[in-house]
């Protein structure tokens, strides 16, 4: 493949391109005055342009394609066992573990080569490597600290900050919208702490956060939290973090939820995925009288439920019931971000959201960063109120503006090859439909739905086998096995089809046998 026949536009900008001349030659100027080094000299690093995703990394990539699961080096000889926990230890796959990455490979302890069809477990967009990260590397070499502080957000976290609010700006507000645009920004570390700090500025309209605090509009009232679960009623299928409060969302720390709702302090009530009566129910019950519905979250893609979808028509019913009875909705883009070429989903589906949590794709994996973004309605909390020390690092915000670049060039190509993927699955499950249950979510994110778990096991062993990374889940009662994808958007239309052959492979031999096992 020539440079011409490159699927994906161009991006090659300079630190100066992305951050402006003005703050790249101020720093220039205090980096050499603090290490002695020649200014000149750190104006041309600082001017140094940079392609993001060059034709030869993309003709490389394609290469590799055939070395897919073959051994490339000779495995690692020793490796150390480690001391984490029982139930880690038990999940542990270290012949899998990165001896090194490169685009959308990685290259195992066991010297194989591997695909990373879900994206290193979701948060690897632009694959391991990518070359538009390098202007962090410049960014650190130049002087730019990482390491600053919520009262000394540096200039690259706050001009990221008002990237973020541009991009999630919904150009016509519908009946749907909810009552104030997305203009507030929290940087946090982790997905879970965005979603802790949502909550938080939610329990502040009915509890203080700290005595100065202004009083609660809902004050004497009862919380209740709708989120949305599982087909069965439950919390299980949803993820909105690690916390003991996000955790409770989800359906653990069931007795200590227990205490908090028989308390009054607040109530968890789960509403099934794109079924409207449960909220038309939870609404009639729990927003009146002592109760008051507190906010409503959603996930958009269900990764934790077999990458189920939840409906535009569903959402935007939902949330136009919560605009008419003050109701904050809290959409976690933790796992769609980035994956949408309009980095957000919700614009898609016509929303607007009084809550947004962002992150995993944004910084592509170089480091762990997540922002909540909100409108000012809900600003209430104190200072310390979500605080995150390292939250506002300036090369973690480098690195969220270098993917959006890359992002916001190539959103044409990354829809059209989403759809195409998307297509294609949709097809290859019609011709195994013996084997396969559903096909679910949207895009590059899909779950491959199973009527039979012992075929979703062996799909995922023998693509694994195969070299392509993927996981099944098998643990939800109520959910059928999923085989889930979540393919990196630099791969192309060839590296696209090389899956899918892959795939069609190995639902074709594990078709035979599940047959056999169900008696057809």
């Amino acid at each position: 493949m020539d440079k011409a026949s490159s699927e994906f536009v161009k991006v090659d900008k300079s630190l100066s391109d992305l951050l402006g001349p003005d703050y790249v030659e101020a720093v220039c100027r205090a980096s050499a005055q603090a290490t002695g080094r020649r200014a000149d000299r750190l104006l041309a690093a600082a001017a140094r342009r940079v392609d993001f995703f060059p034709a030869k990394v993309e003709r490389r990539l394609e290469g590799l394609l055939p070395k897919t699961g073959s051994t490339v080096v000779a495995p690692l000889a020793s490796t150390p066992h480690g001391a984490s926990t029982a139930k880690f230890d038990a999940a542990a796959r270290t012949a899998m573990a990165p001896l090194c990455g490169f685009g959308y490979f990685r290259v195992g302890e066991n010297g194989r080569l591997y695909l990373i069809s879900k994206s290193e477990h979701y948060h690897a967009p632009l694959g391991h490597a990518f070359p538009g990260y390098e202007l962090v590397n410049i960014a650190r070499g130049l002087g730019i600290p990482n390491a600053t502080h919520n009262n000394t957000r540096g200039f690259i976290t706050r001009r990221l900050e008002e990237e973020l609010v541009s991009a999630a700006a919904v150009p016509a507000r519908s009946p749907a919208c909810g009552p104030g645009a997305l203009d507030r920004v929290l940087n946090l570390e982790t997905g879970s702490l965005a979603v802790e700090a949502a909550l938080k500025m939610i329990l502040a309209r009915f509890y203080r956060p700290q005595s100065d605090s202004q009083e609660p509009v809902y004050q004497g009232r009862i919380p209740v939290v709708l989120v949305v679960g599982d087909d069965d009623g439950g919390l299980q299928a949803n993820y909105h973090g690690t916390t003991v409060l996000c955790q409770a969302l989800r359906g653990m720390w069931g007795s200590f939820a227990s205490v908090l709702e028989d308390s009054g302090a607040m109530v968890i009530r789960p509403v099934r995925p794109n079924r409207i009566d449960d909220v038309h129910k939870a609404l009639a019950e729990y927003d009146t009288g002592k109760y008051k519905v507190a906010a409503f979250f959603h996930e958009i893609v269900m990764m934790n439920y077999g990458a189920r979808l939840l409906t535009p028509d569903y959402l935007r019913a939902v949330y136009a019931m919560c605009r008419e009875r003050d109701v904050p909705t809290v959409d976690d883009e933790i796992q769609s971000c980035m994956w949408h070429h309009e980095l957000f989903m919700f614009k898609e589906w016509g929303l607007s959201p009084s809550f947004v949590a962002a992150g995993k794709g944004f910084p592509g994996g170089e480091y762990p960063a997540s922002r909540i973004l909100f409108s000012s309605l809900y600003d209430t909390l104190g200072q310390f109120g979500a605080l995150v020390t390292n939250g506002q690092e300036e090369l973690a915000s480098l690195s969220y503006l270098v993917t959006m670049a890359w992002a916001e060039a190539n959103a044409d190509a990354t829809r059209r090859i989403g759809e195409y993927f998307e297509d294609r699955v949709r097809a290859m499950a019609e011709r195994h439909r013996g084997l396969v249950a559903s096909i679910d979510g949207k895009r590059h994110m899909l779950g491959i739905g199973f009527a039979d778990v012992h075929a979703a096991k062996a799909l995922a062993s023998g693509l694994n086998d195969a070299g392509l990374d993927i996981s099944v889940q098998t643990y939800k009662s109520d959910c059928p096995p999923s085989a889930l994808l979540k393919l990196p958007l630099i791969m192309g239309t060839k590296a696209v089809d090389f899956v899918l052959d892959r795939l069609d492979s190995a639902l074709a031999a594990a078709e035979g046998p599940a047959r056999r096992r169900l008696g057809a």
